[in-house]
């Protein structure tokens, strides 16, 4: 059990002196009750009001975001971050995405505050696939089919094997278990040719929703979060 005013502060930008005060002009209240003095104890899972407005209590968040062209998944200031596209209900949370996609890429971002669950999908140890769809430049070959399955010997080391499903002319889908620099990139680099389009579409066993549209950005359900560490 915590204290109300510990849990409350964890959970929102009021200071412990605001808390005191909001508790002293009875605006606080657990379960329907009004809280009585900051010290009281309570258990992590108990509905708390402020003002009549409910506060989320908990742990972690995990958020689902198709991720447009145009933002950075990195905190640099001179760029727009994906952390933008996250409503403003989660902006006293410490977020950051799990992993990183290209300005120019699309697709299926992860942002949580969970560094744990973060480390788990995306540790090479670990195995999670994520699947991008590819438009290149140049038709798609067996040879380059052939060679991402044996492994593409890049700058800093062999690949480990990936899939790539001929989808098109031009067009293929890319199973990776690793996640280095522009791999994907570098890897088609390997037989001269150029990404034109990249999209991420699944990690683990959990594909980005079709009815997300990009830039648009919602909370993981349970099952979903047993699927993206399948």
């Amino acid at each position: 059990m915590k204290r109300i005013d510990r849990i409350i502060s964890e959970h929102t930008d009021y200071s412990r002196k605001e808390i005191k005060k909001l508790i002293s002009n009875r605006l606080v209240e657990v379960n329907g009750e009004l809280v009585k003095k900051p010290e009281d104890k309570y258990d992590d899972n108990v509905t708390i009001t402020i003002d009549g407005v409910e506060i989320d209590t908990r742990d972690n968040i995990y958020l689902v975001l198709n991720k447009p062209k145009g933002f950075v998944s990195t905190t640099d200031m001179n760029e727009r971050s994906v952390l933008e596209l996250v409503p403003d209900e989660y902006m006293n949370r410490e977020l950051f995405p799990a992993g990183r996609l290209d300005k120019d890429t699309t697709g299926l971002m992860i942002i949580t505050d969970d560094g744990e669950f973060a480390h788990n999908i995306l540790s090479p140890k670990k195995h999670v696939q994520k699947i991008y769809e590819v438009t290149l430049d140049i038709p798609v070959t067996e040879e380059m089919k052939k060679g991402f399955l044996k492994g593409v010997n890049l700058s800093d080391g062999e690949c480990q094997s990936a899939i790539l499903d001929i989808t098109g002319d031009k067009t293929c889908n890319v199973t990776l278990k690793e996640g280095r620099y522009h791999q994907i990139k570098r890897m088609f680099g390997c037989y001269k040719a150029k990404v034109v389009e990249l999209n991420r579409i699944c990690m683990g066993s959990f594909y980005l929703p079709k009815d997300l549209s990009q830039g648009e950005i919602r909370e993981l359900t349970e099952e979903e979060l047993v699927l993206i560490q399948s």
